[in-house]
């Protein structure tokens, strides 16, 4: 019977107690680690012809320097220009990622990507999603 005992309290804590992705801190690994903050953004109802903005905020919890070898975005309406000089991120360190999102003359959800490429060795592209629900003036 202890035996059992044993045995039940063994296999309780191999279990882990919460579900989902690690935290950043508990999967820092020998190399550089990326995330962003916040992951997406609604800017929830705009005007046509408005330009949006936010700003992200690009973090290294990895144990060597994170590279930002390019920010690309998925439509000519989205920008997110990095400077060169924070486009290496110490462990720990972070820089600021202002993504701008122009609503021009579309209506209806408006929702694109902005693709960060690094070397991360687990998460190479990282995606950033914004969104937007777009109404004409007169509404």
């Amino acid at each position: 019977m202890r035996v059992l005992g044993a045995l039940a309290l063994a296999s309780l804590l191999a279990v882990p107690l919460w579900a989902g992705e690690p935290s950043p801190a508990s999967s820092a690994g020998p190399g550089p680690r990326i995330t962003v903050e916040p992951q997406s953004f609604d800017f929830g109802q705009a005007l046509q012809n408005r330009t949006l903005s936010k700003e992200f905020t690009i973090k290294n919890f990895g144990a060597t320097d994170l590279v930002i070898e390019r920010v690309t975005t998925t439509c000519g309406c989205t920008t997110a220009p990095l400077d060169e000089k924070n486009k290496v991120i110490k462990p720990g360190g972070s820089t600021p990622l202002r993504v701008s999102l122009q609503t021009r003359e579309s209506t209806g959800i408006m929702s694109r990507s902005v693709l960060i490429k690094s070397n991360d060795p687990e998460k190479g592209f990282y995606e950033i999603k914004v969104q937007a629900t777009v109404v004409a003036a007169g509404r």
